[in-house]
């Protein structure tokens, strides 16, 4: 595998970016999470003013707070991520920048995603299919609705007319109807961080990364930050019925998000995340295989605002804030173990996420039924801050 110099797994403009995190520390009285500020490369533990992101992201001051609020140093922020790319063990182990808050995700928010889940869905999961049914598709309704907007008669017009050649799909409904498709991809403290191992299902033979940008929403709605996140798909079991999307989606490790969020400010906006680009690659272990690919956000169908309001609003809250998924255009189908069959994970492939004004995440994959399993929830971490005497309230 090609090396990754740690400096590419952070802000290209380090020294401005606001970055938060989270880390485990072993070296206190209670092992456990410690809130981290990222200033110019040094790690401050800020766990005393924030004991939970949530609670820091709920904060009017968020800012000065990452600027400003006493810590202790830790080190350098370089000292966290290079030991998970070397396969050593860091003095204190990066987690994922969330803690308490909902994981959301929105589906189908790019054209091009649009039309491989449509294919998932008449190829009935069947990888061997693919390649035939991208053909009908293509033929049927072509593969550019990038022109089309969600819920304009533009796009109702397109649903008649796909209707009537029996085309229509419940992916077509959330990719171009008006209502996003928003759902729980995983539970507050679930979520692995940079390095971490990603869980695939043993049942599934077709699945892949899902490269995206996810936000950072605090508990009155108000979008503070962004990070990477990967959302481990299966698409044989999507591809059955979409009513397995819990079982496609929420299982050990399969969600990853990281390095650090991003805290907005004068040099990073939402603006900032609408003209990213995203690129992922992935590197295989056992036979070398290299995928490579780009998602732009420029080309989402919803803008991210809209789809914080259709997850959050007088219809629903989140006391604890929520992180949000934004979609992925990336559906890779270059084909690996044979001509036609399209692309899926071996295991210990390195997945590789980066985008320059957040950095890089990266992960390995391998089943989630041998992954650690996950033991420490929210009652546990409520606890170990307890014992550590940083609940002020």
């Amino acid at each position: 595998m090609h090396p990754i110099p740690v400096s590419d797994c952070l802000p290209r403009d380090l020294a401005r970016a606001l970055l938060i995190g989270r880390v485990w520390r072993d070296d206190v009285a209670h092992p456990g999470p410690s809130v981290v500020a990222i200033r110019n490369g040094d790690v401050f533990d800020i766990t005393r003013e924030a004991p939970t992101t949530a609670d820091l992201f709920d904060r009017a001051d968020v800012v000065d707070i990452a600027r400003h609020a006493p810590g202790e140093r830790l080190g350098r922020v370089e000292d966290l991520l290079q030991p998970a790319l070397d396969g050593g063990k860091p003095r204190h182990a990066l987690l994922a920048p969330c803690d308490v808050q909902a994981i959301k995700a929105c589906g189908v928010t790019f054209a091009v995603s649009l039309i491989e889940r449509v294919i998932e869905e008449q190829a009935g999961g069947d990888p061997a299919r693919a390649r035939d049914v991208r053909e009908t598709i293509a033929a049927t309704i072509g593969t550019d609705l990038s022109k089309i907007v969600p819920g304009s008669e533009a796009a109702q017009r397109l649903k008649a007319e796909l209707e009537r050649r029996g085309a229509w799909s419940q992916y077509m409904e959330v990719g171009i109807g008006p209502d996003a498709e928003v759902f729980s991809k995983s539970q507050p403290m679930s979520s692995v961080g940079f390095g971490a191992d990603v869980g695939l299902l043993p049942v599934s033979v077709w699945n892949n990364p899902e490269p995206e940008i996810v936000l950072a929403v605090n508990s009155a709605g108000g979008i503070v930050g962004a990070t990477l996140g990967n959302d481990v798909n299966l698409r044989d079991i999507e591809g059955r019925s979409a009513l397995l999307l819990g079982k496609c989606k929420d299982n050990n490790a399969s969600c990853a998000i990281g390095p650090f969020v991003r805290l907005f400010d004068e040099t990073f906006t939402l603006d900032s995340v609408r003209a990213a680009s995203l690129t992922l690659r992935v590197d295989g272990a056992d036979d070398g295989f290299v995928l490579d690919g780009i998602s732009h956000m420029r080309e989402i169908s919803r803008d991210p605002a809209d789809l914080v309001s259709q997850t959050f609003g007088a219809h629903h809250q989140y006391p604890d804030g929520f992180m949000l998924f934004l979609g992925t255009m990336f559906s890779p189908i270059q084909d690996r173990d044979a001509p036609g069959a399209g692309f899926t994970h071996h295991l210990g492939d390195r997945v590789t996420i980066a985008t320059p004004s957040l950095g890089t995440l990266v992960n390995t994959v391998r089943l989630c039924t041998e992954i650690a399993p996950w033991t420490f929830g929210v009652r546990a971490l409520y606890g170990n801050l307890a014992a550590r005497g940083l609940l002020t309230r």
